[in-house]
């Protein structure tokens, strides 16, 4: 599934988590870099405004359908893609790192919330070594002297995988400085998840998510921060399906 944003193409190009497992033990395994980056709606409306943003996903080398609407314009564009959240997608991908004793990083949020999450994590996955945790301070700037110091003391520590948990659009930011800073490292930009394994943020219940509600969920949670957000969502929304049919149009 390919978008067009601002005269360049981003497409989803791990369409499932057989091939997004096969792709990261693959990298681990060569002790190779990479950048995974979780499309959605939010992510389209920011990089249709930003393009700094758009040039941070063009340095992502893989990209998955974090979002139900992303999936459902895959189908209609007929080019099906699998539903992998970010949040979903961190003790899969913490299990082939501790199978390769390959030392994992965590970035971003409180350390207060990196600590739970490490405990969590090295309780959860058997073998695991969360061998850096870094909060960075308020108006961290992924592109700063002080973001390349740090991305560097990961690789000091021993880090092979790290989750980034700033949000869009600085987590997508900070990995791509990283694919240059410490090429052999991989990056896992993963929103709120180090949050849902902390308790800071609970998450939708699995039935909300079967419904495909989670946003309302959230939503409802939080509204004076994700009202105005999911608004512009919708905005885009119908002219991104119809998009879509017209991609499954011309390439029949």
């Amino acid at each position: 599934m390919d978008f067009h944003i601002n005269n360049h193409t981003i497409a989803v190009n791990v369409p499932t988590w057989a091939a997004l497992e096969a792709r990261v033990a693959e990298r681990l395994a060569q002790r190779k870099g990479f950048a995974l980056a979780t499309i959605n709606l939010d992510h389209l409306v920011k990089l249709k405004n930003s393009t700094t943003f758009c040039e941070a996903y063009l340095a992502q080398d893989f990209v998955v359908a974090d979002g139900n609407p992303i999936v459902w314009m895959s189908r209609l564009a007929g080019q099906p893609v699998s539903l992998v959240p970010g949040s979903e997608a961190i003790l899969p991908l913490a299990r082939i790192a501790a199978r390769q004793g390959v030392g994992l990083g965590l970035f971003g949020s409180t350390q207060h919330v990196l600590q739970a999450a490490k405990a969590y994590l090295e309780r959860e996955v058997r073998d695991l070594k969360v061998v850096s945790c870094i909060a960075p301070p308020m108006g961290f700037d992924p592109h700063s002297e002080d973001a390349k110091a740090l991305l560097q003391e990961m690789q000091d520590d021993g880090v092979g995988l790290c989750f980034i948990a700033l949000g869009a659009p600085k987590q997508e930011m900070l990995a791509a400085q990283g694919r240059e800073t410490v090429p052999s490292m991989g990056f896992v930009s993963i929103g709120a998840g180090l949050d849902f394994f902390a308790g800071k943020q609970k998450r939708a219940p699995v039935w909300v998510r079967r419904i495909a509600m989670e946003w309302l969920w959230r939503m409802l949670g939080n509204p004076r921060r994700l009202v105005g957000r999911y608004m512009q969502c919708f905005a885009i929304l119908p002219g991104q399906m119809m998009r879509a049919v017209m991609l499954r149009l011309r390439r029949a």
